[in-house]
């Protein structure tokens, strides 16, 4: 695409785009990390252990994957203009929740609501958008949408950690919800000509395997589901196990946390450059050549981790890592539009989406049990990598299936 191309590609379509920007980076305040971030402040307000706080944050996830089956869907039924400011309400609520509540028996709930609103919906909501809104440029669409991630991910946990200095944590999230509150009017200003589902049937439609459009019981019928499914349940899992239990990792390995953190920008900026390269890629070859190979960094990056003792080695096993994470912003969702159609694109991806839930519920809880077995991380580490070995061994013998049918 030329300069003069994407520059119109972008005006054209700024406000879908930006809708999908604000949905990314507000979810932000329902993603692992930065709730993390008041890992600390959580577990002395309400007395728990490492292991409590897990178990608890786990629990909350995991039902907020269950309830993403059925939430998910009504993208299929309601436009974005309506279901956005909903979503967002509900963050908000989430926020304010946690803000307010002290008591430990509501911690859960106040958890799974983070994690529904935020990491579920929120996300589910911009990746679907994007996949139906467009066709031929479905990957750039779907990049550029993911850019929210990462200025969350930059911005965020920073300037909270630096806010907590003069302010209460508790102060903090109610700011959160102002924040969250603050994007419903902006959301419904950028969305006031939106594409609906409805008006997509024939202009934007576009047909999966076998010339059709797939339902999501058709597609859980189909051997392809299951074998992408540990493929969208590993990144989210074990990403997020890694995240979670980032003080941990730093004092086996005799760093200095601050040293670990400082490398989270280097993460996030390889991340976004991945998102792009990946969009742009699809675009021109699609998914069935890509999604067996792009979790391969990640396998990698999880041996360098366990293998390196220094900061350096710990850079290059976070960039591998970031290789996968900013291809897994753009390459599934288009991947289930381009093998499902966009009929129903809402219903199949909700199933992706309460998988990819599911799996930040099992990583954090899963490695923290082992470490409490005396499983060190680094063992884990070498697991993990060979985990991901197979998950793409698995994906290709799927998608070379399927292939043959679009």
């Amino acid at each position: 695409m030329t300069q003069f191309n994407l520059r119109r590609f972008l005006t054209d379509n700024a406000a879908w785009l930006g809708a999908g920007v604000l949905l990314t980076f507000l979810s932000s305040f329902g993603q692992t990390f930065f709730i993390s971030v008041f890992a600390g402040e959580i577990r002395t307000a309400y007395g728990l252990s490492h292991g409590a706080w897990g178990g608890l944050y786990s629990l909350g996830t995991l039902v907020a994957a269950l309830v993403m089956i059925w939430a998910g869907g009504l993208t299929d039924v309601f436009r974005v203009r309506m279901l956005g400011p909903v979503v967002l309400a509900g963050l908000a609520l989430a926020a304010l929740a946690m803000s307010l509540n002290s008591w430990v028996l509501l911690l859960p709930a106040v958890i799974f609501l983070l994690r529904l609103f935020g990491q579920g919906m929120s996300t589910h909501l911009a990746m679907v958008a994007m996949a139906r809104w467009f066709t031929a440029t479905r990957g750039k669409a779907l990049s550029i949408a993911s850019v929210g991630y990462a200025i969350g991910e930059a911005l965020l946990p920073l300037a909270f950690v630096t806010a907590m200095v003069f302010l209460d944590w508790r102060w903090l999230w109610g700011l959160a919800a102002i924040i969250v509150l603050l994007g419903i009017p902006i959301l419904m200003r950028l969305l006031r000509e939106e594409r609906t589902p409805q008006s997509l049937a024939s202009e934007y439609s576009a047909t999966g395997m076998q010339g059709r459009h797939w339902t999501r019981s058709d597609a859980l019928k189909h051997p392809l589901f299951w074998f992408m499914a540990p493929a969208v349940l590993g990144p989210s899992a074990f990403v997020t196990a890694f995240f979670f239990h980032q003080v941990h990792l730093a004092v086996v390995k005799g760093w200095a946390h601050i040293q670990l953190v400082a490398l989270f920008p280097v993460y996030t900026g390889v991340s976004l450059l991945s998102m792009f390269a990946a969009g742009w890629a699809l675009d021109k070859w699609g998914t069935a050549r890509m999604m067996p190979y792009y979790q391969l960094p990640i396998a990698l990056g999880f041996v360098t981790l366990a293998l390196t003792t220094s900061i350096a080695g710990a850079t290059l096993g976070l960039v591998l890592l970031a290789l996968t994470a900013g291809a897994n912003s753009t390459l599934p969702s288009a991947f289930w539009a381009e093998f499902y159609g966009t009929r129903h694109i809402g219903a199949i991806k909700a199933m992706a989406t309460a998988v990819m839930v599911l799996g930040s519920a099992i990583g954090p809880g899963l490695t923290g049990v082992l470490i409490d077995w005396g499983v060190s991380l680094d063992t884990q580490f070498l697991w993990t990598g060979g985990f991901f070995v197979l998950v793409c061994t698995l994906v290709r013998v799927g998608v070379t299936r399927a292939a043959r049918s679009l």
